[in-house]
């Protein structure tokens, strides 16, 4: 059934996202490395194009990892009992998410180490 306006579409929206915040871990454990990389890209002077590029990574990775959960919860729901086709798909939809995280934390590193370098010469 379609929604009948945006802000019932939006309500929807808001429901899972809380849903996922309460119920997985995983992506709660996004959800605070995405706080933490925040306060560093305000920490440190990145260029514009740096900020927005370790924001859309922020938002891909948590994107990534909510997909993950609703391909999980349509897989049981599917497949209650064990197939391994279920397993293939959950596994798959896992191996998304981490190469999300994998890839996301590389071009982090070669943003941030560099600031990273010059504060800690700062210090010196």
């Amino acid at each position: 059934m379609k929604n009948k306006n945006f802000f019932s579409s939006l309500s929807y929206a808001i429901k899972g996202i809380k849903t996922v915040i309460c119920d997985e871990r995983n992506f709660r454990i996004d959800l605070v490395m995405t706080f933490l990389v925040i306060i560093c890209s305000l920490l440190f002077p990145l260029l514009k194009w740096e900020r927005c590029i370790v924001y859309m990574l922020c938002a891909l990775c948590l994107f990534a990892e909510s997909t993950n959960s609703a391909i999980e919860k349509l897989t049981d729901l599917a497949s209650p009992d064990f197939h391994p086709l279920a397993g293939k798909a959950k596994d798959i939809a896992a191996g998304a998410s981490l190469i999300c995280a994998v890839f996301s934390a590389a071009v982090g590193l070669y943003i941030f180490l560099p600031y990273g370098i010059d504060f800690l010469k700062t210090l010196v």
